[in-house]
């Protein structure tokens, strides 16, 4: 199987079997995209939804976020993880939105990674989110199940994976692929007891394959 092949065949089961792909995270805005995302880091999305209705009455603009007092802001996010280096960044956030960008969310990377808090990850995800842009953003989701997939080839960071994907994938796919990978590796391709039995992809997974090669020397060796 080529690569082609391969990213095709994914490209329609995907088409096939999770037609709405979209960010599990609760948005009315870019702003509330972007805090949230921002929020999400090493957090389920589960978690951040819980927080944030409450959070966006209270800090609904950058101007109101900057203006923010550290110990309230601290206490609303308090449940998420890291709440002390994310209060910071959130403060940093939205004072820089006001100063810097007229207080409206940038939509291109090199913007937003200036922004505290702000990686390449979160960038990709926003601008991705509410553009479509052709970025991928590489989690730990996306990173595994397209290793195990086959579509990455020896990618060691999250940047190498994203430049495999993008290289290989349609332009326009590009945005809703990164859900597609993500939705896959949250419920069927799981960290360390993947559904193999409820997926359509075993046939080219290189970690089913090698599952199944390992079973059978084991069985063999008992024999």
């Amino acid at each position: 199987m080529t690569i082609k092949e391969r990213y095709d065949t994914v490209i329609r089961y995907f088409q096939a079997h999770i037609p709405v792909a979209e960010t599990e995270l609760t948005y009315d805005s870019p702003f509330e995209l972007l805090v949230a995302v921002v929020l999400s880091a090493q957090c389920t999305d589960k978690r951040v939804n819980m927080v944030t209705p409450e959070l966006f009455r209270k800090y609904p603009t950058p101007k109101a976020l900057a203006n923010a007092n550290f110990a309230d802001l601290f206490a609303q996010i308090q449940s998420i993880s890291y709440p002390n280096n994310k209060t910071k960044h959130l403060l940093g956030l939205g004072q820089m939105l006001i100063d810097k960008f007229g207080g409206e969310v940038p939509m291109t990377v090199e913007e937003l990674v200036q922004l505290p808090g702000v990686g390449r990850k979160t960038a990709n995800v926003v601008t991705s989110v509410i553009a479509q842009q052709p970025n991928m953003a590489v989690d730990t989701h996306v990173f595994r199940v397209s290793a195990r997939l086959g579509l990455t080839k020896k990618a060691t960071t999250p940047l190498a994976a994203e430049k495999q994907l993008v290289k290989n994938l349609p332009t326009e796919l590009i945005h809703k692929a990164h859900h597609w990978l993500i939705l896959h590796g949250r419920y069927t391709c799981l960290a360390r007891k993947p559904k193999c039995d409820d997926c359509g992809l075993t046939h080219l997974c290189t970690y089913y394959i090698q599952q199944q090669k390992r079973l059978a020397k084991k069985a063999t060796t008992k024999s």
